[in-house]
């Protein structure tokens, strides 16, 4: 049997909607964990990357907390932390706030600080206050990349919410970790296409969302 017919085979059985792990329920439970993290993740880093973009300061730490970050892995942070604290979410939130952190912290950091200088002065020449020139001149212009940088965490973190199931909690990861111990590779291959479908998903919603908010101009640029 090839990957085709096992995502046919999963999709058009009909026990696979309904139910405690029907489709629809898995994908709500993905969804928010991510949203949740996805949440958390941008709560710290991006007010710290507009600070230290739009001060000049502070990149080699930035750029020491991100490294480190990365470097941890996912799967090994969460047994470590299913050890610690026991069942729960706060597990499986740690690990995927640690991978989302870095590249919105980065992006957001580096997107502020090329923002071109001669609007800049010009309105530190007018007299802004320091707030103002941040949210009314810097972030519109770095606002594309910013958005690129949730994106590259959101997709992670979809991608990567799956090791919920390994400490028995919910999501898209339930049908790969449960098919792999069934040996139902239908399952497995099924839940891998729900997950590959739901980063698509969240590709095209920044896409949306950057279409939204950009202005013209800046998207031209």
């Amino acid at each position: 049997m090839n990957v085709f017919h096992f995502v046919q085979a999963f999709f058009s059985d009909g026990a696979h909607w309904h139910g405690y792990d029907g489709i629809p329920r898995r994908m709500v439970e993905h969804l928010q964990y991510s949203a949740a993290a996805l949440g958390v993740a941008a709560a710290i880093a991006l007010p710290i990357g507009l600070v230290t973009g739009h001060t000049g300061r502070g990149g080699n730490a930035l750029a020491f907390v991100a490294t480190a970050a990365r470097a941890l892995p996912s799967f090994g942070l969460l047994v470590l932390m299913f050890v610690l604290m026991g069942l729960s979410i706060l597990p499986v939130m740690i690990p995927l706030v640690v991978l989302a952190v870095p590249p919105i912290l980065v992006t957001t950091y580096e997107a502020v600080r090329n923002v071109d200088a001669s609007p800049v002065d010009a309105a530190r020449g007018m007299g802004m206050h320091p707030a103002k020139i941040l949210f009314q001149v810097e972030l519109p212009v770095a606002l594309p990349l910013i958005l690129s940088g949730l994106r590259s965490a959101a997709i992670q973190i979809v991608s990567t919410a799956t090791i919920a199931a390994y400490v028995s909690l919910g999501g898209l990861g339930r049908y790969i970790v449960d098919g792999l111990y069934q040996r139902d590779y239908e399952k497995v291959v099924g839940g891998a296409a729900l997950v590959a479908a739901l980063a698509l998903l969240v590709l095209g919603l920044f896409w949306a969302v950057g279409r939204a908010v950009v202005s013209p101009g800046v998207r031209r640029r």
